[in-house]
């Protein structure tokens, strides 16, 4: 069976480098992009994302009925509209799964065994993509804590499509690779007719999270409280350093101290050690 993101990924270089496109592309449309969406979500493409860019965008196009880059994304700067929110859909990549980066949540167990006499936990997992990573969070909690724990998650992300799936919650049982016999009897609902095969998470565990779109780049972040924990994995390697600075200094703003961060395998902050010291494999606490 051919993995979906692969073949969407496949489709995308090949359609991009067909001769006949269906539009002009040139340099100067992806530098436009690239100022574009680096000025409205912070996110630094790099000058090999040309078939990528081409093949998501291309849809815009057809979507808006412009007939070419140059016309659209000139419309684009002269519209605040909803169509920056679909534009900035289509140059967010999403890759998750449940329990990614094991490793995380075995310290993220821990962590909730070492402090189970706190009366409240606020968790906040910053890039909630199509949902994986914020129920993993909230199964693990509620595995440590029982299941009417003092305990809320923010989950949010720069894509409103993606958010908007994680929030019904909805999975094909074919994708829970790394969820236990135990956890998807305790924490899913299988679906019976025509939704045999998919799953959908309890409202047990959904009543837990508050979904909204946050962008990280920009600040103004609508928190009241701090939070404990933030999972904020796989995001960073989007931005430049001086973003990538940026937002650590928000997040440390966000934060209790003592709290823990946990980012990607790919990401090093070592150089930001007045704001989070390393305690573990891409886990920081916030000093």
């Amino acid at each position: 069976m051919i993995d979906p993101q692969s073949r969407s990924f496949a489709h995308e270089i090949g359609g991009a480098n067909m001769q006949n496109r269906e539009f002009a592309w040139t340099d100067s449309d992806f530098n436009k992009v690239q100022s574009l969406i680096y000025q409205r979500a912070g996110i630094s493409l790099h000058d090999g994302k040309h078939a990528m860019v081409y093949s998501r965008l291309s849809r815009r196009l057809r979507e808006t009925g412009h007939h070419s880059f140059e016309e659209y994304l000139r419309w684009l700067e002269t519209h605040d509209g909803p169509e920056w929110q679909e534009f900035v859909n289509a140059l967010t990549t999403n890759l998750t799964s449940f329990f990614r980066e094991q490793h995380h949540f075995q310290i993220f167990r821990q962590y909730l065994e070492s402090n189970k006499l706190k009366k409240d936990w606020r968790i906040w997992c910053s890039a909630a993509s199509t949902g994986e990573e914020p129920y993993s969070i909230v199964m693990t909690a509620l595995e440590v804590l029982g299941m009417h724990p003092n305990f809320s998650l923010v989950a949010s992300d720069i894509d409103s499509k993606v958010l908007a799936t994680a929030a019904a919650g909805i999975y094909r049982i074919d994708n829970l690779k790394n969820i236990s016999s135990s956890q998807l009897h305790q924490f899913f609902l299988k679906g019976k007719g025509q939704n045999q095969g998919f799953v959908r998470v309890k409202a047990e565990l959904r009543n837990l999270i508050e979904f909204m779109i946050v962008n990280l780049a920009q600040g103004g972040w609508p928190f009241r409280d701090l939070f404990d924990v933030v999972f904020c994995r796989n995001v960073m390697i989007y931005f430049d350093g001086p973003t990538q600075r940026k937002v650590l200094e928000d997040i440390y703003r966000v934060m209790n101290p003592g709290g823990l961060l946990f980012v990607g395998h790919a990401e090093n902050f070592s150089e930001s050690r007045d704001l989070f010291v390393l305690k573990g494999k891409t886990v920081y606490e916030r000093i």
